[in-house]
């Protein structure tokens, strides 16, 4: 990667990262479903002003499912039942490694050795802190929380296959998928107006003011900018280059977790964050190839490719 590219990826995770605090602000005040529907239907007005990405209809509607709505589904259940936010921006990361391996499977893309190093020595330091911060944590909500980084990573694919011309574009028209199974499920399993009762009255409390701020990040810098990036990203390179750089989303995520909600990070989580940076790093290097040196001929000694053929003739 480049590194004005690499630069870019970070800064994507670094908007991840602190996304994570606004989520929390936002289901402090909505209820999931109706959350996760509806930072994607305050994007649809847009729609009218963006044309259609000329990608296959398959991988849009895959990106918007598995990306869109499976993905924040998962995260926000969990987060509303108990997972700590923290906690939350690192497990969602293991999208990284289930990237890289369901590349390597289905789309059949190599992976280089040191690549391999890299994903390693990250997964390596995320599941430290995990075994760390899982301590305090309910396995139930971890659970549904990889079941969003597991479709994430399906999401990231199906990105990869459209391959936009623009990838905002792409980014945005995605929020046409979300909407209608998250408000359906939201009326099934939180009432027909639990939702729209806390949008009406999200300007008379402060926690209101907070998620609709929560809300505008989520939407507008989280996904416009983020995603947009993002999907940039992996129209231009393998799935494994870039995938590693969402490991660099949980120190992020610890980071202002601890800064504006108070979950502090234990010695173990910060020496383990810096083994999850260093494996990114080697994740998304790529070492040139050694190639042989070239041969030196002593006078009278016939070339190497006609040594290939036979013995050189006089002229």
């Amino acid at each position: 990667m480049t590194p004005r590219d690499r630069s870019l990826a970070v800064l994507v995770a670094v908007l991840w990262g602190a996304n994570f605090i606004a989520l929390d602000f936002g289901l402090g005040h909505f209820p999931p479903f109706f959350f996760a529907g509806l930072r994607f239907a305050v994007l649809l007005p847009l729609l009218f002003f963006v044309p259609r990405p000329q990608v296959p209809w398959q991988w849009l509607i895959g990106y918007g499912l598995f990306f869109g709505s499976l993905q924040f589904a998962f995260l926000f259940v969990a987060m509303h039942i108990g997972m700590p936010t923290g906690l939350a921006s690192l497990v969602q990361q293991a999208s990284a490694p289930f990237t890289v391996a369901l590349g390597a499977l289905l789309l059949r893309e190599r992976i280089s050795p040191v690549q391999v190093a890299g994903i390693l020595t990250a997964v390596f330091g995320m599941v430290l802190i995990g075994w760390h911060r899982a301590q305090s944590a309910a396995l139930l909500p971890m659970l549904i929380t990889v079941c969003g980084a597991l479709s994430w990573a399906l999401g990231n694919l199906c990105a990869r296959k459209a391959n936009p011309q623009n990838p905002l574009h792409l980014t945005l028209w995605i929020a046409i998928v979300p909407p209608l199974p998250m408000f359906a499920l939201s009326a099934a399993f939180e009432g027909p107006t639990a939702g729209w009762d806390a949008l009406a009255t999200a300007l008379d409390s402060p926690a209101g003011w907070y998620a609709l701020g929560g809300l505008a990040y989520t939407s507008l810098l989280a996904t416009i900018v983020g995603s947009g990036l993002w999907t940039t990203l992996l129209g231009r390179y393998p799935a494994s280059r870039v995938a590693p750089f969402s490991l660099l989303v949980p120190i992020v995520g610890i980071t202002t977790a601890w800064l504006i909600l108070g979950e502090r990070p234990h010695p173990v989580e910060l020496a383990a964050g810096a083994v999850v940076v260093t494996g990114v790093l080697l994740g998304s290097l790529e070492l040139p190839r050694r190639t042989a040196p070239p041969e030196v001929l002593e006078p009278g000694d016939v070339s190497a490719p006609a040594r290939a053929f036979g013995p050189g003739r006089p002229d």
